[in-house]
């Protein structure tokens, strides 16, 4: 019962906290999520082929879609930051913790096909696998913050505190970030795009082609 209680103590102080991050009303937030969703489903990432085929290096849309968002909104976000209209939260560079969690994060996102974003816009879709696979993250979230303290802290490691680039380059934050989002964008331009299509995908272009 103790457990029970706990988890649901848990679940309370995290909507507390969502709520107290100032992060627009629920109709911007929404709206954002829409966009959002418009972008994944209309460059197609939310596909399995997209995922896999970026892991095996035979499809170049996500990391296209992946350098340009960042270096756009690497610009974007640092001026509004600036401005005093957005805000951000640094989380402490814990490097053991960093490499065994991408490390487990890259090879479920391989498996599955899906990662954090893209896979609640499959579920929408109703790509049951990805239900499977968003419950099992669920589940795994819950052992991690049930046993964090006893089993999980011990492997995270020495955290060396909240870095950024920025620290690196004190006198020149403005003209780095330029730089920094133009060098993203110039790439994400020069990749060369390779696509993994689906069988859906290929009858459509042969069908294309026929005609």
């Amino acid at each position: 019962m103790e457990t029970i209680n706990s988890i649901v103590v848990k679940i309370e102080q995290m909507f507390e906290n969502v709520i107290h991050q100032e992060h627009g009303s629920l109709a911007l937030v929404f709206l954002i999520g829409v966009i959002f969703g418009g972008i994944i489903q209309y460059t197609r990432v939310d596909k399995f082929e997209k995922i896999a085929g970026f892991a095996m290096l035979k499809d170049t849309i996500v990391p296209k879609m992946l350098f340009l968002a960042v270096g756009v909104a690497s610009i974007g976000l640092y001026f509004m930051i600036k401005a005093g209209v957005a805000h951000y939260h640094i989380k402490p560079i814990v490097l053991s913790g960093l490499i065994i969690g991408g490390v487990i994060f890259g090879v479920s996102m391989a498996i599955l096909g899906k990662c954090p974003g893209t896979g609640p816009i499959s579920i929408a879709e109703g790509r049951i696998d990805v239900l499977v696979g968003a419950i099992g993250g669920l589940f795994g979230g819950l052992v991690f913050t049930l046993y964090y303290k006893d089993f999980f802290k011990p492997l995270m490691g020495e955290s060396f505190g909240k870095l950024t680039l920025l620290d690196f380059f004190k006198g020149d934050e403005d003209l780095v970030v330029l730089i920094f989002g133009v060098v993203l964008i110039v790439i994400a331009v020069a990749i060369p795009k390779r696509e993994l299509l689906d069988e859906v995908d290929l009858a459509k272009l042969e069908k294309s082609n026929y005609l």
